[in-house]
Formats: C-alpha cells, structure tokens, sequence
C-alpha cells in the first residue's frame, strides 16, 4: 500500500486521463492505452472484449458490434476533395487577406510550409502559411516572401516554385497581420487562460512555425498536438502529424506535394475531438492550482495508506490541462 501511496503522490492519476472502458485503468496516453488494449502484451480480457466492440481510432468500447458500426460511420473521417481546390486557389494568389466575416472566430488552426536557405538549404524559412476556423473556412492563405534568400525550394514536397515567391506578401507583413488577428485587439501581455478577446491557436509543431513567422503567442492559448500528453508517444516524445491524422481521424495526409490546409484541417479535427471529451466536471481540475497543492500532503501516511484506490483519485489532479476544459471556458 505503501508503493500505492507513493505513486498516486508522483503521477498525478486524474478524471482527464485517457482510460480502459473494460477495467477502468487510467494512462498516461492514448499511445500508452492503446498498449494496454492490443499491444505487444496487453490485458488478455480487455483485449478480447476490445476486438469485439471496440473503435481502434478513438479506443472507445461500444455495448455491441451494431453500435460500433453506427459509431465508425462518425468517427472515421475522410481526407474530403477541396485539398486540390485549396491548392490552386493559392496558387492563384487568392486569399492573402483576412476574411472580414471570420473575425468573431475562437479557435483558429495555423500550418506553415518551409523552403530551405542558407548554403546548404537547411535552415528552415516560411513560404507559405494557412489559418483557418473551426468549420474548416480559410481565414488567411498565402504565399510568404522570406528576407533571406532561398537556396531550396524543396519542390517535391512544398510544391513551391521560384516564381511563387516573386511577388509574394512579405514576411513582415504576414507576421503582422497574423499576431494583429490572434491577439484580436488584447494586448500580448494582458492574454489569459479563459475570458479575454484573444484566440485559441491550434497546430502541430507550433514553436516551430511561430518562430518562423516571427510572431510571439502566449502558452496559455495554444494547443500544440506535438506536445499534447495524451497525443504523445509512451516514451513522451511527440507523434508526427501524420501518424496523429491516421491513427486518430482514420485517413492518410501528407502524401506527396503538402498542403498547409491539410494540416490544419487534421489538427483542428484532433483539438475538437480532444475538447469532446466528457470528464468529471471539477471546481480545481489542476494539479497546480493553488487550492490542490498539498491535497496529499495534507494526509498523514497511514491515513493515505488505509484509503481506497478511488478516494485517492478523488484527491488526484492532472498535472496538465486538458482540452475539454476549453468547452466550458
């Protein structure tokens, strides 16, 4: 029991974790649960009962094969046919302005293409951006002059001639514009969790893109899918989009030439369905809120060690914010 206590103290155990709908056993992750479900070794019960009714992409266990049946029809979604469209559109040089009737978005997904500079190409400078809103509408699509030169323009997998860039926006402009709409007229510094102007910014790799955008963004509006501990891997290391988009949603992205719309598109389809999660509501859901922090340490030893798994669970929090706390804010 002794071992028990110790481990509830060290691995914040919560209602947002993702867990066995068999035997109720919380996991770190999907990836870890996953495991647990048809993995190398997994429980040979929750195993058996998973293969009979149960949804290999959201791992929920459904009450017969019918209703599991009914359930895939919603939750396998498809690539869909206005990628291509969304690609010619760009070429086009259409959309490289904010769209005025998106202004009252919340959310918003970025994605960034990368040609390469530098002598040897491989420094990473953006040429092409796309944000888009929940409903999947392009907010802002457009090629990015870089201000160093492009030595790379990595055809095979960006698409992007030189010709694309010639006239393109620059990227002070794009950065402008960009931070001018996430922020929605709140100043950066005064940016919060919950209740301000400023809107929540999804995407896969976001320091990455921000960085290369030039823009800075508070932590707390962003939701990053590459650092999303229930997306992540069991060794906690990030999962590529790709593999989030086929595991996860059902359907292959980021085959061929790449779509900064496509990537969007998965990641906003991976923080909605994050954010659906139904968990237990709590008054102090954080493990680091200051009305939690000493929920263990304000037990004494052997009262901790005289108490029920489930009670201590009860006085468990996570130790990271999950997405579903988003649907109330």
């Amino acid at each position: 029991m002794e071992h028990l206590v110790e481990h509830m103290r060290t691995s914040y155990h919560s209602v947002h974790e993702p867990m066995c709908g068999i035997c109720k056993k919380h996991c770190r992750s999907f990836e870890s649960l996953r495991e647990h479900l048809i993995g190398p070794l997994p429980k040979v019960e929750c195993e058996r009962i998973f293969k009979e009714r149960g949804c290999d992409l959201c791992l929920t266990i459904l009450s017969s094969r019918n209703a599991l049946n009914a359930h895939r029809e919603t939750c396998q979604l498809s690539r869909g046919n206005n990628i291509g469209l969304t690609y010619r559109m760009a070429n086009l040089g259409i959309q490289d302005d904010f769209k005025i009737d998106d202004n009252r978005a919340r959310v918003v997904a970025l994605a960034c293409k990368m040609v390469g500079g530098g002598s040897d190409g491989s420094l990473d400078l953006c040429a092409r951006v796309c944000l888009i809103d929940e409903y999947e509408k392009i907010i802002f699509h457009t090629y990015v002059k870089p201000h160093l030169p492009v030595t790379n323009y990595r055809y095979e997998t960006t698409g992007i001639r030189p010709e694309f860039l010639r006239d393109a926006v620059p990227l002070r402009q794009v950065q402008r514009k960009i931070q001018d709409y996430l922020c929605n007229g709140e100043p950066i510094w005064h940016i919060r969790s919950k209740g301000g102007k400023a809107r929540i910014l999804v995407g896969h790799g976001l320091d990455h893109d921000l960085k290369s955008l030039e823009v800075e963004y508070p932590p707390v509006v962003i939701r990053d899918t590459a650092k999303y501990p229930p997306l992540m891997k069991t060794s906690k290391l990030s999962n590529s989009l790709k593999y989030l988009t086929k595991a996860y949603l059902g359907y292959d992205i980021q085959t061929g030439i790449q779509d900064p719309y496509e990537d969007c598109v998965a990641t906003m389809r991976l923080y909605t369905r994050m954010r659906s999660q139904r968990h237990k509501v709590e008054d102090y859901p954080l493990a680091s809120d200051p009305q939690n922090r000493n929920n263990f340490a304000a037990w004494r030893q052997s009262e901790l060690e005289r108490m029920a798994p489930e009670k201590m669970l009860e006085i468990s929090r996570s130790d990271y914010y999950c997405w579903c706390l988003d649907s109330s804010s």
